[in-house]
């Protein structure tokens, strides 16, 4: 029976989905999303076979769904942040 007083946690879960979307060869046949370490991810994945054994597999790629961001090294003279809200 689930305990349903746990609130869901995402971290470590994700789902793929049929990419419905066709034209480019290249394009991946499932697209998807998930949460690793707290952070959100799009999947993209494909059906490959392998040369040697000609076992099927699926290569996945992650991407950041937020664009990446320059980080700043924080130093003695610049640790003050004028849009800290305190």
């Amino acid at each position: 029976m689930a305990n349903f007083d746990t609130p869901y946690d995402p971290n470590m879960r994700g789902v793929l989905f049929k990419n419905d979307q066709k034209g480019n060869a290249k394009a991946p046949q499932y697209r998807g999303s998930c949460v690793i370490d707290n952070v959100d991810l799009n999947i993209s994945a494909w059906i490959k076979e392998s040369k040697k054994s000609g076992d099927k597999y699926m290569s996945l790629k992650f991407e950041s769904k937020r664009p990446a961001q320059k980080q700043k090294t924080l130093t003695e003279d610049n640790w003050s942040d004028p849009d800290a809200p305190f």
